[in-house]
């Protein structure tokens, strides 16, 4: 057998081998299968918080930090890295995407021989590590250990709810890379987002619900499962914000609301259409500066129309980007965020790290993953109230930072 028809045996014995496997399991798996073409991978999952990769291997718990390993830049710049392992073997730290989802990295040992500039062996270690990533996401729904590795503290029930409603973090297609997150991680209920992409639409939406505990939970859901539901009937912006005015003052047991934006992009055309339900304005950046806020005469908050019923198509506003232009999205608890002298975190300077992490050739998930972390350290990791960020960028070029280059 060539080296070729191994690698393709070995791929196709972990995808037979899966179907009737368990999370816990896959790790056997790979070792078994990946020993009969000499390498040794282990998995690291990224905690929610990006803070650190764990071993998903039961037998050998290990946290790497994000910002301070070979790991971690691997993972932080989606780049495949050479290293070496405690006994002087030759390793790769290989990215473990689903699509542009990063999850974590593999650390795939090699034999000593090996020659870490091969192309060959990093196309084969990258497809190794992608099916890694698509079997990740595939268990997570019937399994509770990927739950477990990537979890720090303990969620609140909210929170519980609410992540297994969010879509990823990271999306990207030819013309567009949507990224978004969201802290305090395992308190948060009262925000949420929200995107969906076909052929050359894109929806997007962010939201932030009143209170911070499990009601704000539920009326955050209960808004996303309206919204979702209007907009794949079909509805237009006017008609998704009704979907949910229409759940919140008539069917939810609770009296609150959410504020929000909701916008459609036309992938062809660069059209923005959006519509501002008592939510912060987006920022609209180009070239690395700011072209101006997203202002319109606001609508009233989701589940509050009944009260102001007449006032028709308020909060509707339409733009027109152009190549390569970004637009972030964020809730009031971005901005908001006070360090323990009072001093607000503040818009100008959310925009100055997003220009200089834009300047400084970071991918969109990278920039918010060290914004938000920025907004933490500012209230020095205790926030008073969720926050959101949303990034967006309309660009033909931007998802190729998203995937190596091997």
């Amino acid at each position: 057998m060539n080296q070729d028809a191994d690698w393709y045996s070995v791929l196709s014995e972990i995808i037979d081998a899966s179907h009737l496997a368990t999370a816990d399991e896959l790790v056997s798996i790979l070792g078994s299968t990946c020993a009969r073409v000499d390498i040794r991978p282990r998995l690291y999952l990224a905690d929610i918080a990006q803070r650190a990769l764990h071993s998903v291997d039961v037998t050998h718990d290990e946290v790497l930090d994000v910002d301070a390993t070979v790991a971690g830049r691997a993972f932080r710049l989606t780049e495949i890295l050479t290293g070496h392992d405690a006994h002087g073997a030759p390793l790769l730290w290989v990215p473990v995407l689903d699509g542009t989802e990063r999850l974590g990295v593999v650390a795939i040992g090699l034999p000593t021989d090996a020659d870490l500039d091969d192309s060959r062996l990093r196309e084969r270690c990258w497809t190794l590590a992608g099916l890694v990533g698509h079997l990740v996401v595939a268990k997570l729904p019937y399994s509770d250990l990927f739950h477990r590795v990537r979890r720090t503290e303990p969620l609140t029930v909210a929170s519980e709810l609410l992540w297994q409603l969010l879509p990823p973090q990271t999306f990207a297609c030819r013309d567009l890379v949507i990224c978004a997150t969201m802290e305090p991680f395992n308190q948060v209920g009262g925000d949420g987002f929200d995107y969906a992409v076909d052929d050359t639409d894109a929806y997007l939406a962010v939201f932030d619900s009143t209170g911070h505990d499990l009601c704000a939970g539920l009326i955050t859901t209960s808004v996303l499962a309206a919204t979702r539901n209007a907009r794949r009937s079909g509805a237009d912006l006017p008609a998704i914000a009704e979907a949910a005015d229409t759940v919140l003052s008539r069917d939810h047991p609770t009296e609150g609301f959410a504020t929000a934006v909701l916008a459609t992009l036309d992938l062809s055309t660069g059209t923005l259409r959006y519509l501002l339900a008592g939510h912060p304005p987006p920022v609209l950046l180009r070239g690395g500066s700011v072209v101006k806020t997203l202002g319109v005469a606001p609508r009233l908050p989701l589940g509050l129309r009944h009260l102001r019923p007449s006032i028709g198509d308020r909060g509707l506003g339409v733009e027109y980007l152009e190549p390569g232009d970004r637009l972030l999205l964020h809730t009031d608890g971005v901005t908001e965020a006070r360090d323990p002298e009072g001093k607000e975190f503040g818009i100008d300077r959310l925009v100055d790290l997003t220009e200089r992490h834009e300047a400084a050739g970071l991918s969109a998930p990278e920039t918010l993953r060290r914004i938000t972390h920025a907004v933490l350290d500012h209230q020095k990791g205790r926030l008073q109230d969720d926050a959101t960020l949303m990034l967006v960028e309309w660009s033909t070029t931007a998802a190729n930072s998203l995937l190596p280059h091997t």
